[in-house]
């Protein structure tokens, strides 16, 4: 069961990102690393392999973009310029860069090695998470809806307010509940002793 049932969420991987010139200039990578357990500070998190499958089967409409602004679209799987599959690292990508200004400035920037992180947005759709005896959280994600995969210039959460919102939602959802405090002895035995002088009372 996903405790964020349809919340989109962000995670920033720095992975192999190259730029290539074929018949024309592509980007390609990885936007997401398989069995690779993240510390996200409140909970830790793995992708285990195959996560993607169903999406790719399904051929759903992934984006390619810069810095998640859907402003920024560099390619699209709708129409071919995406191409997304699964290997044993993770979820590998391959782009053709569109002959516009933010594709030919990516494109250089990636090729210049100023940009070298990628991120991808997903709805998670089956997870299993288990607690550690001191508490932790380990969160499997096994199958999810994805909608973009992005290059980001910066790795850590905070780099965008997208991907602190995603990290801060799931800190709250996946942190255990802390367990109710056991009553002190001393305090159950004033109580039972209260109790027993308000019965001769009656």
């Amino acid at each position: 069961m996903n405790k964020l049932t349809n919340a989109k969420e962000y995670r920033i991987f720095t992975t192999e990102l190259r730029a290539a010139t074929a018949d024309s200039p592509t980007t390609e990578g990885y936007g997401a690393i398989f069995n690779s357990v993240t510390d996200l500070g409140f909970f830790k998190e793995r992708i285990v392999s195959g996560a993607f499958t169903r999406a790719i089967t399904e051929k759903q409409d992934v984006r390619f973009l810069f810095n998640h602004n859907a402003d920024n679209v560099l390619g699209r799987t709708k129409n071919g310029t995406l191409t997304l599959s699964q290997d044993n690292t993770g979820l590998r990508f391959v782009n053709d860069m569109p002959d516009t200004t933010t594709g030919r400035d990516v494109y250089t920037l990636v090729q210049r090695g100023d940009v070298d992180q990628c991120s991808f947005g997903f709805i998670v759709r089956d997870e299993e998470v288990t607690y550690s005896d001191d508490g932790t959280c380990l969160r499997s994600i096994n199958d999810v809806d994805l909608f973009d995969v992005s290059i980001v210039t910066y790795p850590a959460y905070e780099s965008t307010s997208v991907e602190a919102r995603s990290r801060d939602a799931a800190a709250e959802a996946y942190t255990k509940p802390a367990a109710d405090p056991v009553p002190d002895v001393m305090d159950i035995d004033i109580a039972n002793r209260l109790t027993y002088l308000a019965s001769l009372e009656a």
